[in-house]
C-alpha cells in the first residue's frame, strides 16, 4: 500500500484509533470531524486536524481534499453525513475511498455511490469473536468473502506426522501456512514440518473448511 497522506473524516472511535495509528506509523494524516470539542481534544496528536462539516463540498475544498490520494470516511451513527461525504469524495475523483458502514444495508449504498472499500467493524469483530468463543480457534480473520485464517492447535491426528504426507489439504481443504513452536516465532511450516501438541497453526482455507478442521479434537 502506498504511504501517501491519508484524510480521515469523522472522529469517532473507529476514526480516531485510526488517525492516531496512521500518524504514530509516520503517514500524514488530515482529520475533519464537525464538532469543534473533539478537535480540540485531539489537536498535538495528529498530524493536521480541522473542525468543518464534511458535507459541505466548499469545507473540503478549502482543506484540500481533493488533492489527497486516500480518503477514510469514518463517519457511523449519522448515515446521511457518511453517504453525502462519500459521494463528495467521489465527484471529486479520490482515488482509493475507505468507507465505514454500520450495517450490510448501509455498506451496500457506500458500495453503489462509489466507496473502493466498506469496512464494517463492529459486524466483522462480533463475527470473529463468535468463531473464537464457540470453536477451538485462538483468532481467526476472514481474509475474503468466504476464505480465512485461522490459529488453532493442531489436531491429535496431524501430531508427529510430517504435513507433506498427512492429506491434509486433500481430506480438509485446508493449508498450514505457518507453525509457532513453545517459546519460539513463527515459521513458515514446509513439507517436512512435523506438529507437536504444543505447536500453535495457522491454517487458512475456504471459511466452511478452516472452521470444520479447527472443531478436531
Amino acid at each position: 500500500m502506498r504511504n501517501d497522506p491519508v484524510v480521515v473524516i469523522g472522529l469517532g472511535r473507529f476514526g480516531t484509533a485510526l488517525a492516531l495509528e496512521l500518524t504514530r506509523r509516520g503517514t500524514e494524516v488530515l482529520a475533519i470531524d464537525n464538532r469543534p470539542k473533539v478537535v480540540q481534544a485531539l489537536s498535538g496528536q495528529i498530524t493536521q486536524i480541522a473542525a468543518a462539516d464534511s458535507t459541505d463540498l466548499e469545507s473540503l475544498n478549502q482543506l484540500g481534499v481533493p488533492d489527497f490520494y486516500r480518503a477514510v470516511v469514518a463517519i457511523g451513527s449519522d448515515l446521511e453525513a457518511s453517504i453525502l461525504t462519500t459521494s463528495l469524495l467521489v465527484d471529486m475523483e479520490i482515488d482509493d475511498i475507505w468507507a465505514k458502514a454500520v450495517s450490510r444495508q448501509h455498506g451496500q449504498i457506500l458500495s453503489r455511490i462509489g466507496a473502493h472499500h466498506v469496512v464494517l467493524p463492529e459486524h466483522d469483530m462480533g463475527e470473529r469473536v463468535a468463531h473464537l468463543v464457540s470453536g477451538r480457534m485462538l483468532d481467526y480473520m476472514q481474509v475474503d468473502a468466504g476464505f480465512a485464517l485461522a490459529k488453532t492447535r493442531p489436531p491429535k491426528d496431524y501430531v508427529g506426522v510430517r504435513l507433506g504426507t498427512s492429506g491434509m489439504r486433500k481430506k480438509f481443504g485446508v493449508t498450514v501456512v505457518a507453525v509457532k513452536s513453545p517459546g519460539e516465532e513463527f515459521t513458515y511450516a514446509t513439507a517436512e514440518t512435523e506438529l507437536t501438541y504444543d505447536d500453535v497453526i495457522l491454517v487458512s482455507g475456504r471459511t466452511a473448511d478452516v472452521e470444520r478442521f479447527a472443531e478436531l479434537p
